[in-house]
């Protein structure tokens, strides 16, 4: 089939002329027409081949003047027509579905070779084909029309070649041919359309499916982005007004201690804000992390230890073993941030630790990153699913994260305060480019 058209339409509109008692078409089964259109052309192929293999013995019949030449006309149109069908199967079919007629006049081309021919000859399996095509093309009524004609034509054949020996048995054999293959080619078209529905709903129920699941993705993300933005903000937010209000309540406040603790009130309260426009901007326009220029971590968990440290007043530290962090993804270096920021929000909140530790250790293959802390330490035989049960949904944001990340998230409580380790696995470098890990180093954050 040459260029790229659209498959023609299977015949007219469902309830109406050969289609009325068929199954009905759905409207995007481009497999399912174009597996018809298989068929159909290679039927047409069958005819032709077995057209200019039977023609001879029809023309060896003949008693020449206008007998050989209706016999000639006959096989030259019925060659063609075969021929230009598989060549041109965009081009003509669309005529033959609108126009099933065109159906019966080939096959009475074909009666007029089969008349001068004998039923035992090649010819008469040409007729087989007419039924085949009817079923695939026009359905049960087609199918039933047009397998009658050819039927009454079987018939006036074995009347003229009667006497011949075989001509009986080879006409009944033909006829159950044309029965079957008429049947055939009515099953194979609606298995094909009913096949074609089925998949077209699986494909939707696919798609509904795909969605909801971006939905609760989303969803998720969201979730995971307020609690460790603005949610956290806010809590420290509260905290600071609670502060302000308790030093306000003294007998002799002190004027410079309350504007410390109002500044802090109001540099919390501008950040939440901040926080609060990022996260509506991003619902309206998603911002790909794919396309954000890369990150150096080492430097960013040595600002955000800092900041931490001066926020909470928290002994803090950060180390730093093995070489320097090869360039990850803007994606995964959001998440390791993310966790590290979590972690050590939840040592402020529940340790009642004295001291903070961060360390990032990084070999050939693998980044580790452990945030540490003196205090008291989680319950025991915490899990996730128990952690959103009691709204410690912290720790259920780090999981998350985490298997975003590629990596494994490890927590640990020995009486003596809490580990969480953070294990990424690195892609190996090419041949040449391992980078010799350097001597530990430690990098400490103070307020």
């Amino acid at each position: 089939m040459r260029g790229r058209r659209t498959p023609p339409s299977p015949g007219p509109a469902p309830g109406t002329g050969y289609l009325a008692d068929d199954a009905t078409p759905p409207a995007t089964l481009r497999l399912q027409l174009n597996a018809l259109q298989s068929l159909s052309r290679q039927t047409f192929a069958v005819r032709l081949v077995t057209l200019a293999i039977g023609t001879p013995f029809a023309m060896a019949n003949t008693t020449g003047g206008p007998q050989n030449h209706a016999v000639l006309l006959a096989a030259v149109l019925g060659i063609t027509v075969s021929y230009a069908m598989l060549r041109d199967w965009d081009r003509f079919a669309p005529r033959l579905l609108a126009h099933p007629t065109l159906m019966a006049l080939d096959l009475l081309l074909g009666a007029v070779l089969l008349l001068t021919a004998s039923p035992a000859s090649p010819l008469a399996y040409a007729t087989v084909c007419t039924p085949l095509l009817s079923g695939l093309l026009y359905g049960w009524r087609g199918a039933g029309v047009l397998t009658g004609l050819q039927l009454a034509v079987l018939v006036t054949v074995h009347r003229t070649w009667e006497h011949h020996p075989g001509a009986g048995v080879s006409t009944l054999l033909i006829a159950g041919f044309c029965v079957a293959a008429g049947i055939i080619g009515v099953t194979l078209r609606n298995l094909m359309f009913r096949f074609g529905t089925a998949t077209q709903a699986l494909s939707e129920a696919t798609s509904r499916l795909a969605v909801a699941e971006a939905v609760e993705s989303e969803r998720a993300r969201l979730a995971r982005e307020l609690h460790d933005s603005v949610a956290k903000t806010l809590h420290g937010l509260a905290l600071a007004a609670d502060a302000l209000a308790t030093s306000a309540d003294r007998p002799a406040p002190d004027p410079a201690h309350l504007r410390r603790q109002a500044g802090l009130v109001a540099s919390a309260a501008r950040r939440a804000a901040a926080e609060s426009r990022d996260l509506l901007t991003d619902l309206r326009r998603h911002t790909d992390l794919t396309t954000t220029p890369p990150t150096d971590l080492r430097t960013e968990l040595t600002t955000r230890t800092a900041d931490f440290e001066s926020r909470t007043s928290l002994f803090t530290h950060l180390t730093h073993a093995g070489g320097t962090p090869p360039p990850l993804p803007p994606e995964t270096t959001h998440h390791l941030l993310a966790i590290t920021s979590e972690a050590l929000e939840n040592i402020h909140r529940h340790a009642t630790a004295t001291v903070a530790e961060v360390s990032l250790r990084v070999t050939t293959d693998t980044l580790h990153l452990t945030v540490k802390d003196d205090g008291v330490g989680l319950p025991p035989a915490l899990t996730l699913e128990e952690a959103q049960e009691s709204g410690h949904f912290g720790l259920l944001g780090m999981a998350e994260r985490a298997d975003r990340a590629g990596a494994v998230l490890r927590l640990g409580s020995d009486g003596t305060g809490t580990t969480v380790t953070l294990t990424l696995p690195l892609p190996v470098p090419p041949d040449g480019e391992h980078s010799t890990p350097g001597p530990p180093r430690q990098e400490a954050a103070h307020a």
